[in-house]
């Protein structure tokens, strides 16, 4: 591998992206690009699609997420105060890292929303672990305040994101779509390099797969923003320079450089996530050291006297002892536990319980426990 893009937006960024799988995977193969990360904004529910899809084509996909940090803190929503936010590049390292940064993405939403999914600095301190993390566009805390003048600060910045993520753990991104903002503060990002000993890494803020896509691209900030073509929406692109380019473009603009290409293709050695298909994953019911077949059994049998008497008829023993076998050769038995210790648990605070639905509610098992 000579380059591999490590930042870039598919149709899962609604309304901004528009990199869809099959046109991905095709141009990556035909620009002879083996590996690939996809960061929207925000959001993960395009992963699974994106895996399946890299897996077919032959592609390495490095799961990832452009997430916004609430500046304040994700409790903080006061309007004036709390309506700007930055971005953040995080890679996953492992499933370590994938589980972190599911939490992250989560708790964005259930904890920090406020007009996009927030997170903050106390949840990256928390949720750090085998994750990789890139200073993300113009839109990040280090390119910010550079944009300010503020280059001390944003030394800090990059000196937090390294103590926190952990040595070679945090890059700082370098771009260059033409916009004059991203040629002031480029030899900036490369001097706190230096004086930090923080890697580098080139990216192009993928957005669309050509650069003729730009128009289409245009039009989706269009509608997101309630505006026309020819109105100013403060959200489009300068440049049309934001598509999926090759090795040998990045390598002509970042020349001078190289160790934040090679730095691409180093990342993506170290991203290795596999996911598993077709397999029951449930939370651990904790019943100590007990085998947890034997305890649903019991439980079963405890409902089913006191329920049918000490003396069931044979046909609901035959019955009950079918039901714990087919339970247990499914794999069921902790999805069984789970939901009676919910069940009971509302039961017991008076909570109403519905009867349940298809051949759950025709469970003698269920009903016995």
């Amino acid at each position: 591998m000579d380059f591999v893009h490590l930042h870039l937006h598919t149709e899962y960024s609604l309304l901004d992206g528009c990199c869809r799988s099959g046109r991905l995977f095709a141009a990556l193969r035909e620009k002879n690009q083996k590996a690939v990360a996809i960061t929207d904004h925000g959001v993960m529910y395009g992963v699974i699609d994106y895996y399946k899809a890299a897996k077919k084509a032959g592609i390495k996909l490095i799961v990832g997420c452009e997430v916004y940090v609430a500046p304040r803190g994700r409790s903080q929503k006061e309007k004036l105060l709390d309506s700007e936010y930055t971005h953040l590049v995080l890679l996953c390292e492992n499933q370590e890292g994938y589980e972190n940064l599911i939490k992250l993405v989560s708790l964005g939403f259930t904890e920090g929303f406020y007009s996009k999914p927030r997170i903050d600095k106390e949840l990256l301190e928390k949720y750090h672990k085998g994750i990789i993390a890139l200073s993300a566009c113009l839109a990040g805390e280090i390119p910010r305040a550079l944009s300010k003048g503020n280059y001390e600060g944003a030394k800090q910045s990059a000196l937090w994101f390294k103590n926190v993520f952990g040595e070679n753990n945090f890059f700082l991104e370098l771009q260059d779509h033409g916009i004059a903002e991203q040629k002031m503060i480029n030899p900036q990002i490369i001097r706190i390099a230096k004086e930090t000993g923080i890697g580098l890494v080139a990216t192009n803020d993928v957005h669309y797969m050509e650069k003729s896509d730009s128009e289409m691209q245009k039009v989706l900030i269009c509608v997101q923003t309630g505006k026309k073509l020819n109105e100013e929406n403060g959200l489009s692109f300068e440049t049309d320079e934001f598509y999926l380019k090759s090795a040998e473009e990045m390598n002509q603009i970042f020349g001078n450089v190289p160790e934040a290409i090679e730095n691409t293709v180093k990342i993506a050695e170290r991203c290795n996530l596999e996911f598993e298909f077709g397999k029951i994953k449930l939370p651990y019911f904790d019943v100590g050291n007990v085998d947890h077949k034997e305890f649903f059994k019991e439980k079963c049998y405890a409902g089913l006297y006191r329920l049918y008497g000490e003396n069931p008829d044979k046909k609901v023993i035959d019955r009950l002892n079918y039901e714990i076998d087919v339970i247990s050769k499914m794999g069921y038995v902790d999805y069984y536990l789970i939901v009676q210790d919910f069940v009971n648990y509302a039961k017991s605070k008076g909570i109403p319980v519905g009867p349940g639905r298809g051949s759950g509610a025709g469970s003698l098992a269920a009903y016995c426990i």
